[in-house]
Parts: C-alpha cells; sequence; structure tokens
C-alpha cells in the first residue's frame, strides 16, 4: 500500500503509516507513554525531541522517538544497549552576570560576570508566557554527551573566571540518566572546593531519590521554581492540561523544596522562584506561599520573578516597580528573611 511502510520494531515486523513518529508506532502497539518517568514506560515529556529522554535505537543509532519518523526499513529497539551514553541538545555556555534564582542573593550585586550558564533544550511545561520558548520549544542542534558537555562548560569556566556553573532550560531535569552523567563529570572536571554546580529547575519530577543522585554526584546549589499555590494557577502558568498530570508535577516541586530543605540544608544552597503577574496569580497567593515557605524554612531565599509580556501572553503588563516593593513587603511581612523582587529597576533585595 502507498502510504505504508514495513519496519521492524523489537524483532517484529510491522506496516505503519508512512511519516508517523516511533513514539506514535509504539504507542499504537501496546507500549506504555508517560509524561512523567515511570518504570517500564517511554517518558516523553517535551515531544519536540529537545531533551533526548525517549532515546531509541534506529538502525543503530540513538534518535528520540518523539520526533523520528519512519520509514521504509528500519529497524527500532527500545532497549538502549548497556554502554550506550546520553545525550541531549545544549546550548549556550556563556557567562551571566546575574544568575537564576538558585544564585546566592549576596553575588548578585557583584560587577561582571557572576557564574557561566547553558541551557537545556526542551520543557515538560506549556508556559503560555515562556521567556525561553526558543529553547523549551528547541527540537534540532547537535545533541552533546555529558562528558562532551562538562568539558564546554569548564573552558567557560575558566574563560570567565568564575566558580559557578549553572544549567538550566527549558528543563534541566528532563533526562534523568544524561544530568547525573553531566553533574558527575563537571566534578570530575572541577575538583577544587570552590567549584559550584547549580541546577535550575521547575521541580516537577525532582523526586526524593532523584535530588539525593544529583548531590551525590556533585550539585551543589539548586533553584526550583513553584509556580503558584493552588492546582488552577499551577494550570494557569504552565499550561499543562491534564489535571492529574498537573497536580502530580505541583506536588512533586513542593515536595521537592521540602526534602532539600530538610535533609541539605547545611549542604546544598537552595533558592526558590516564584512567579508575579496580576493577571496571573494574585498577590493574596503570593501571600500563602510565603507562609507555607516559612513553615518549610524562615531562612530560605525566595526569589520572585516579574513576568513580562511574553510569546503567547503578549497582552501582559510588566509589574511595575510599585507592584513588586508590595509583593517584597507581603512576602518578608510573613517571616521571610532573604525575599529578591526582580523589577523594571532591577533586583530589589532584602
Amino acid at each position: 500500500m502507498a502510504n505504508k511502510v514495513s519496519i521492524e520494531l523489537d524483532g517484529g515486523s510491522l506496516e505503519v503509516q508512512a511519516g508517523i513518529t516511533i513514539q506514535k508506532v509504539m504507542e499504537l502497539n501496546g507500549y506504555k507513554i508517560t509524561k512523567y518517568p515511570e518504570p517500564g514506560s517511554l517518558f516523553t515529556p517535551c515531544e519536540t525531541g529537545g531533551c533526548w529522554s525517549c532515546t531509541v535505537e534506529v538502525n543503530g543509532e540513538p534518535k528520540p522517538a518523539c520526533s523520528t519518523t519512519v520509514s521504509h526499513g528500519v529497524t527500532i529497539k527500545t532497549r538502549l544497549p548497556e554502554d550506550y551514553l546520553p545525550r541531549r541538545i545544549i546550548t549556550g555556555f556563556s557567562g551571566h552576570p546575574v544568575g537564576g534564582v538558585g544564585t546566592p542573593w549576596g553575588m548578585k550585586s557583584k560587577p561582571g560576570y557572576i557564574e557561566t550558564a547553558c541551557f537545556a533544550a526542551g520543557c515538560n511545561f506549556r508556559c503560555p508566557q515562556c521567556q525561553n520558548w526558543d529553547i523549551a520549544y528547541m527540537g534540532k542542534g547537535k545533541a552533546f554527551t555529558p562528558l562532551e558537555a562538562a568539558r564546554l562548560m569548564t573552558a567557560a569556566r575558566q574563560k570567565f573566571s568564575v566558580d559557578r556553573m549553572a544549567i538550566s532550560g527549558g528543563e534541566s531535569t528532563l533526562n534523568r540518566r544524561w544530568l547525573l552523567g553531566y553533574v558527575r563529570k563537571l566534578k570530575e572536571l572541577n575538583p577544587d572546593p570552590s567549584a559550584r554546580i547549580h541546577v535550575d529547575t521547575n521541580g516537577s519530577i525532582l523526586t526524593r531519590d532523584y535530588i539525593d543522585e544529583l548531590v551525590a554526584a556533585g550539585m551543589t546549589d539548586v533553584g526550583p521554581d513553584l509556580k503558584g499555590l493552588y492546582l488552577e494557577s499551577f494550570v494557569r502558568l504552565t499550561g499543562v492540561k491534564d489535571q492529574d498530570l498537573a497536580e502530580r508535577y505541583h506536588t512533586t516541586a513542593w515536595k521537592a523544596v521540602r526534602h532539600l530543605v530538610e535533609k541539605y540544608k547545611d549542604r546544598v544552597f537552595t533558592g526558590v522562584g516564584i512567579p508575579y503577574n496580576r493577571k496571573l496569580i494574585s498577590v493574596q497567593e503570593l501571600g500563602m506561599m510565603g507562609e507555607k515557605l516559612f513553615e518549610i524554612d524562615p531562612e530560605i531565599q525566595v526569589c520572585v520573578l516579574d513576568y513580562r509580556p511574553e510569546f503567547k501572553k503578549l497582552d501582559l503588563v510588566r509589574p511595575s516597580y510599585k507592584e513588586m516593593v508590595e509583593v517584597h513587603k507581603v512576602l518578608s511581612g510573613k517571616g521571610l528573611k532573604t525575599v529578591i523582587c526582580q523589577t523594571k529597576r532591577g533586583h530589589l533585595g532584602p
């Protein structure tokens, strides 16, 4: 038939529709496809080909199942060889003068570059106001192994004469095997005690065991975002329409912050990011988030991001300096010791 092609999937011969993705082929043939990591499933969080979490072997070569289409005669193996080196599309490797939410406040006022940063392609959120949408939806580009990326980051550290090395996104945590390998290699290449390895994340799949592995690998700083206290706010901010999935993501992020404080307060610097724009989340809800964060740890660093017009939300009006001063007062009034607000005039500190 003109619209059918013959392929091999895990040793079985199939006739499938020409031009569909390997992910779709697997789904149609009973393989479990998930948006939250589960044993025995194909984890396809970004569906753009950026994170390579759904890698399979195609004619002996690793390819992301979500964006690779089938053609006549291809052989697909869903079980990767033991010696497979994970890959992910990464961009950036440049100096950063401000840092992220996981950068200690005391460094943000320093002149010049304070860290180097790279950005991991692909994201499991669909935030309509995404400020890094070009990276979140990136599906093409060189996919680096952990060692290749660690070498580039180490070279950037040397070039910009900094100690902090950050990875952001997109969402940095999606490809767990890759990120753990990257952090380990970065630690091996930067064994000096002044080296800091900083992971920025939306926290949505950052489970306790994942955090434990990252710390063991060498992570020293982390910046999880908490996009709202209420589930309806989280859905509005992230664009995740599946309510059950949204609840799981939302709960995981809050639990991650608690685990980081309870187990690693003296070992890992944690800075929490929360969003503000009155069209997306109220000051009252921010205050309630402040109360919950105070209960977790009054000393935790909280950085409020003033969401501006971007991507699919060009109707937003960036919060005024006056608004951000009020947000700062509300959160500080909950007893939090270190509240930072991003404003039009720069960062408003504690």
